[in-house]
């Protein structure tokens, strides 16, 4: 009797506005943590780019790889830029949703029926794709769907290689202007390489850090982060 009457239970539309919403607060905290370790990411890696030119400036010998790895840090640095913007998108498009499907609620409320949206699915379409909100977000379209404020689900998520497009392999301008901002006036004129970055002024000696290790350990936080 029990399993019966769990089958023809039908949530009220006050229950299915509070499962939205509650599912959309729980992918705003989400995309709040991964923005938060992304800054904590960014300036972990502008730390590393000055600690590399500190040491190309100490250890003369090691100056053409500290270099180097100045130019990879300032490369993670971009990327990690790009992230952030990319998650704070989402957020904004998760509160977008979240503002349309209340609004749908209330129309529905006054009018006693509800329409279904092509905004929404719009933005739940593009948010469901991401690696990030995959799981909740198919959860959210399930209960739109349920509403009527939907009418399909979406796709697969979008794959590596297309949210990183454009990533792999920055343009060595970008690279220069990042490393412009960080070392500020010290770049040479006209386009810098490698051999001929500048030391950042040398400061109390900081206990030297493995950059090789540092740089997959960054490399790590990136990938849970799209996991």
């Amino acid at each position: 009797m029990e399993t019966i009457r769990g089958l023809l239970w039908k949530p009220t539309p006050e229950e299915q506005k509070r499962k939205c919403n509650a599912l959309v607060r729980q992918n705003v905290r989400k995309l709040d943590r991964d923005i938060l370790q992304l800054k904590t990411t960014e300036a972990k890696t502008r730390t590393l780019i000055l600690q590399s030119s500190k040491r190309a400036q100490r250890n003369p010998s090691m100056a053409k790889q500290a270099n180097q790895d100045v130019r990879i840090f300032a490369r993670e640095l971009i990327r990690v830029r790009k992230q952030n913007a990319r998650l704070a998108t989402s957020k904004a498009q998760l509160q977008s949703v979240q503002m349309q499907v209340n609004e749908a609620f209330s129309v529905r409320k006054i009018e006693g029926s509800i329409k279904s949206s092509v905004g929404i699915m719009k933005d739940v379409n593009t948010l469901v794709r991401l690696p990030e909100l995959t799981g909740t977000m198919r959860e959210l379209s399930a209960e739109l769907m349920k509403a009527g404020i939907i009418e399909e689900m979406v796709g697969d998520t979008l794959p590596d290689n297309e949210l990183l497009e454009g990533e792999d392999e920055e343009a060595e301008e970008e690279v220069d202007k990042i490393l412009g901002e960080i070392l500020k006036d010290r770049l040479p004129a006209g386009k810098a390489k490698e051999e001929e970055l500048p030391s950042a002024p040398v400061e109390e000696d900081e206990e030297e850090e493995d950059q090789a290790e540092m740089l997959a350990q960054m490399r790590n936080r990136l990938e849970v982060l799209k996991s």
